[in-house]
Formats: structure tokens, C-alpha cells, sequence
């Protein structure tokens, strides 16, 4: 099931195209006071599969408002600090209420930096066939599922911006010391803890965009051994000096990257395969897997 929002038209795109206004409604009474507001509803049940209140995402266009250029989604208290101090805007409803689960809000970050491009369009998928094809067409996913821990349908929020964007930049943060800098800087989270299920401390992979493609990372990869490590390094691969798998008592994991070549990466997927209970009990090496799904332009 996919469904879009598209607020393209045939002109070329003015302050009228951008999303300038985001909300999340979780009962009747606040559908009714959005709509009185002109706000536009996305009919996706953010809650499907889950049970709990119905809830759906608003959105609205003003010529005279600034356009929203970031979202985020927090599920823990410490993701907010960084947030708050570099001036996001908080949705406060529980994008889990009433289904149990972790406690999730949607964010919103209306920029002017060289990494800020506007966002045009916002859709909803709530199964994974749906994704390759957005990834394909230029769209970016939040990386939170919006029933996390409530069981039910994988819910994902994409976004779609005013003109093509390519990562230029990927880092990773082991602690949440740092992030109101990084907000501040023009990066944007992957809102999911990339050791997830493993143990160990929160970690989160960071990027920045560019609509300069000679400026795009043209490659990453993964290393979870010595050996790899090794062979990336001598293929002038530029590390990214975080271990994934910090605290897991398992290999040390990094991402690597580079810039040279001729396909610019437009947006990259994390998924994270993480050990079961059992697994995790016993002696294995390696407690985490990262699979990195890039899109490259030719």
C-alpha cells in the first residue's frame, strides 16, 4: 500500500510548492480543528497493524512561511537534547499512542545552510515493497519505524525535496554529547540505533547533503574484521572512525566511504540484522551485521 502526496505542478516550483507546515493528529476532534486550518491530510493510519489511536500526518503550504528543509524522529529522551538546542520544532504526539511501544514524535527543521534543500512532497509506506521504487524515484526514508516495538506494520516516513540532493558527508556518534553541534552543522540522523537488538551503547550514522554532485561520496562500505579493514584502507578508503558495534563484545565494525568516480550516492538505507536473545548469550564473534542499500546516479 503506498500513498503520496505530490504538490508538484507544471510551472517551475515557488514557495507555494514547499511544505511549510507539518502536524500529526491522534483523535477525531484534532482531524477537525486541522482541517479547519487548512492543513492537509497524508490518509495513512500511522498506527496500522498496531492497534491504539488512529493517527495521520498534516501538512500545509503558505507563500509567506519559510520551507521545512529536515525531519527527525526521536524514540529516547537523550535523542531530543540536540534537537531542542539547535532549534527544531517538536510534534508533540506520540506517533505510538495507544499501541504501546516506544514513545515516537516527528520533528521539523526549516534551514538555510548549503545542506538544506526544501522538502516538496511527503508520503507514507507501510510495506518494504514499496521502497525500492521510492528510493529509485529520489525520495529519502526516515530510518525510525513509526511502530517500533508495538508490533504491527513497518510505517516509514519519505520525503522528496525541490531538487536532486547526493550525501557528501557520513559520520557516526557513539553519545548524544555532540549532536546539537552536528544538527547545527547541517547533518541529519538516521533516527535508529545501528546496534540495535546487540547490546552495547546507541549508535547513529549521520550525513549531509549536497545538490553539488561533484561534491556526492561515490562509494561506502563496511568493514568486521582486521582483514577488511586492511583491504579498505589500501584501496584509499576514508574511515569513519566509530565503532558500529561499541559495547556489543563483538568485532569492530566501521563504515568506510570515497569520493572519487563518476556515480554520485543520492541517499543510503542502513538495515541493521541484529542476533537473537540466544545468540547473544553465547560466544559468537560478531553480534551485528550492517547491510548498506546506497542509490547512485549514472
Amino acid at each position: 500500500m503506498m500513498h503520496s502526496v505530490s504538490l508538484s505542478c507544471l510551472q517551475s516550483p515557488t514557495v507555494a510548492n514547499y511544505i511549510t507546515h507539518l502536524d500529526v493528529s491522534i483523535n477525531e476532534a484534532e482531524e477537525k480543528n486541522l482541517q479547519s486550518q487548512d492543513f492537509k491530510k497524508l490518509d495513512v493510519n500511522l498506527n496500522e497493524g498496531a492497534g491504539g489511536n488512529y493517527i495521520y500526518v498534516w501538512y500545509k503550504t503558505e507563500h509567506d512561511s519559510a520551507p521545512i528543509t529536515r525531519l527527525q524522529v526521536t524514540f529516547r529522551d537523550d535523542m531530543a537534547v540536540g534537537l531542542i538546542n539547535a532549534g527544531y520544532t517538536k510534534i508533540n504526539k506520540d506517533l505510538n499512542a495507544g499501541a504501546g511501544g516506544d514513545q515516537i514524535y516527528l520533528w521539523y527543521f526549516k534551514g538555510s545552510t548549503e545542506y538544506d534543500t526544501p522538502i516538496v512532497e511527503i508520503d507514507v509506506t507501510t510495506n518494504a515493497q514499496d521502497e525500492d521504487s521510492k528510493f529509485n524515484n529520489g525520495w529519502e526514508r526516515l530510518s525510525c519505524d513509526l511502530n517500533r516495538n508495538a508490533g504491527g506494520n513497518r510505517i516509514y516516513i519519505w520525503m522528496k525535496r525541490e531538487k536532486q540532493t547526493y550525501i557528501c558527508d557520513v559520520i557516526a556518534t557513539d553519545s548524544f554529547g555532540s549532536d546539537a553541534d552536528y544538527f547545527q552543522q547541517g547533518y541529519i540522523r538516521l533516527d535508529e540505533g545501528i546496534n540495535r537488538g546487540a547490546g552495547g551503547v546507541y549508535v547513529f550514522i549521520w550525513y549531509r547533503q549536497t545538490t553539488n554532485q561533484t561534491n556526492a561520496l561515490t562509494d561506502l562500505k563496511v568493514s568486521n574484521s582486521d582483514q577488511e579493514y586492511q583491504s579498505l584502507q589500501q584501496q584509499n578508503y576514508k574511515l569513519v572512525n566509530v565503532d558500529l558495534n561499541q559495547g556489543t563484545g563483538g568485532n569492530q565494525v566501521y563504515m568506510w566511504y570515497k569520493k572519487e568516480g563518476i556515480h554520485p550516492i543520492k541517499a543510503f538505507a542502513p538495515l541493521v540484522i541484529t542476533a537473537g536473545a540466544s545468540q547473544r548469550s553465547s560466544s559468537i564473534d560478531i553480534k551485528i551485521k550492517i547491510k548498506i542499500t546506497i542509490t547512485i546516479s549514472f
